[in-house]
């Protein structure tokens, strides 16, 4: 199994999401907005938030556990629809998860996503 998580930008949100529910079989997605800055310090960002003096730009994060056969799928949907060409789309990054435990089941591994 691996968890994806990427970092987009908020205007991408609704396409990226739309087109993830066609993936037959996602378990789910969990969206969190956040804030933060890439190599470019967020500076001269259109849409750059000020805090405590820091700048920060708005970006949303969204995290999904799959099986390993999905991570092509889901990774291309996100690449594409989150895609611009410009600074700050974003990245992706997939990691593996050793386990995963269903609470209110307690099923393990696969059958918990």
């Amino acid at each position: 199994m691996k968890e994806i998580k990427a970092i987009i930008r908020p205007a991408k949100l609704l396409k990226v999401t739309e087109e993830l529910r066609e993936i037959k079989g996602l378990p789910g997605v969990t969206v969190s907005e956040i804030r933060g800055f890439g190599k470019g310090r967020a500076k001269n960002s259109k849409d750059q938030v000020v805090y405590e003096m820091v700048e920060f730009v708005p970006r949303i994060k969204l995290e999904v556990v799959v099986v390993d056969e999905m991570v092509e799928d889901v990774v291309n949907v996100i690449q594409k629809y989150s895609h611009t060409g410009n600074s700050g789309d974003g990245k992706i990054f997939v990691v593996s998860v050793e386990e995963v435990i269903k609470i209110r089941t307690n099923e393990r591994g696969e059958d918990a996503v």
